[in-house]
């Protein structure tokens, strides 16, 4: 089963959050931060108004508290509107 986003909306996968810190400490499962680099899964047609900016497998950085979560087979998914990107890593 696959998701296709409708309209000015992107299906992306979060990545992974740090298990350790850059000096070395290793996280609990609380104090990791809830992580805002995303990797994009599929890209809506667009609409009129709004352009796609991204196309799938891009690296993006996205609102901390955006998006609707979806879960598909397992995997955690978050629908995101295309105003909600703040910016694609490269």
């Amino acid at each position: 089963m696959t998701i296709k986003p409708l309209q000015d909306r992107v299906v992306c996968k979060m990545t992974e959050a740090e298990e350790t810190t850059k000096s070395g400490i290793i996280l609990s499962g609380s104090a990791k931060e809830k992580p805002e680099v995303a990797e994009v899964v599929e890209v809506g047609p667009g609409t009129s108004d709004v352009k796609m900016e991204v196309k799938t497998g891009d690296k993006i950085l996205i609102s901390k508290y955006s998006g609707t979560n979806v879960k598909l087979e397992g995997t955690e998914y978050i629908i995101v509107r295309m105003e909600d990107i703040l910016a694609v890593v490269e």
